[in-house]
């Protein structure tokens, strides 16, 4: 990300500074856009290639042990998916689907791949996105101020807590936390996205919260909020143990500089100081990492999902993986490589935004 973008030098001395074109930042947009294209491209390559080779035969994990016996029936299936035809032929008839929105069919459901990932993806962002502010407002907040406090008493608590988390497993992790207030204490549910007892409800944006707020049900918004918190919690505290060590070392990094130096120097209170000019220049680093942390958890916890039965798109890969589900596979796979490109193109376009001294070269 960062080989597209440069530093401005400094004028020298007796020269006038260099003048910004208006049209870098369009430029290098489009530059980015042409760039995801061609990554888009050989994300559908590898995907490809890779589902090609995965060993076993699609149609005897669809078909049944009957069904498999029968080689007029094989042939019919492999007909009917086109996988009686050349590898390249398959290809290129799935980049023309592709062009055209259509991403397939799913072999074990029989339902659009699309369809599906548009029912389970809203699922997945329903986790990822509180998940991911709580993390980022927490990390700030405890990495800046072990960054202020370094080598005393609240920055080896604060880095010992986030080793600890480090080191623990993800699914321990939500086992425990699903055993203590789940079973012991009773005060949360044990998964799902909602209470049996209520109707979900109309399909607006796919997601829960927001959607049975538009219907103005507020009794299924408190449940969907009531179910959404373990799992949320889990992966805040997974999440928030990778992020406080990069927000703790960017802050240190600042806080080196001389300029920061010169600030605490003339007198400024340092919580000015630390607004106003160390937090904005740790945002660079912090938010590539975030990005990251981002792209990670709209790709699926599979893990996270399974023990809170939550359908989101870790489940259905994983399904898609256990069935052989070439279509659902291969949409999942591009939607993955979809969501870390544009990921990325945002946090470069960020980068600018927050820095001033970085322009486009």
């Amino acid at each position: 990300m960062t080989d597209t973008l440069t530093v401005e030098p400094e004028a020298a001395p007796g020269r006038p500074a260099q003048r910004r074109s208006p049209r870098a930042l369009p430029r290098f947009i489009a530059k980015k856009v042409l760039i995801t294209v061609g990554l888009l491209l050989g994300v559908t390559v590898m995907t490809f290639t890779l589902v090609q080779l995965v060993p076993g035969d699609p149609s005897l994990t669809n078909l049944s042990e009957t069904a498999q016996q029968n080689p007029e029936i094989v042939a019919a299936y492999k007909a009917k998916w086109g996988m009686d035809k050349p590898l390249p032929v398959q290809y290129l008839t799935y980049l023309d689907n592709l062009a055209h929105g259509d991403l397939g069919v799913s072999q074990s459901t029989g339902n659009p791949v699309l369809t599906e990932l548009g029912k389970y993806v809203p699922a997945t962002m329903e986790l990822a996105i509180p998940a991911l502010v709580l993390s980022l407002l927490i990390s700030l907040v405890l990495g800046t101020w072990a960054a202020v406090r370094k080598d005393r008493a609240a920055d080896h608590t604060i880095r010992a807590a986030a080793l600890t988390g480090l080191s623990t497993p993800s699914f321990w992790l939500a086992i425990v936390v699903l055993y203590l207030f789940f079973y012991k204490l009773g005060w949360f549910p044990n998964g799902g996205r909602m209470s049996t007892v209520y109707r979900p409800p109309d399909h607006i944006t796919g997601l829960y919260t927001v959607d049975s707020l538009l219907a103005g049900r507020t009794i299924l918004f408190r449940d969907v909020v009531w179910h959404l918190v373990l799992p949320v919690v889990v992966l805040t505290a997974l999440t928030v143990s990778v992020l406080i060590r990069f927000v703790r070392s960017a802050m240190l990094e600042v806080l080196d500089q001389d300029y920061i130096k010169a600030a605490y120097a003339k007198g400024l209170p340092g919580r000015i100081v630390l607004v106003r000019h160390v937090l904005r220049a740790g945002l660079v680093q912090i938010i590539t990492v975030g990005g990251l942390a981002l792209a990670s958890l709209l790709s699926g916890t599979v893990l996270i999902e399974q023990i809170y039965s939550w359908p989101g798109l870790g489940q259905y890969a994983y399904r898609a993986a256990l069935n052989l589900d070439l279509p659902a596979i291969m949409g999942v796979g591009l939607f993955v490589a979809l969501v870390y490109i544009l990921v990325n193109l945002a946090i470069d376009i960020l980068y600018g935004v927050i820095d001033p001294r970085i322009r486009v070269s």
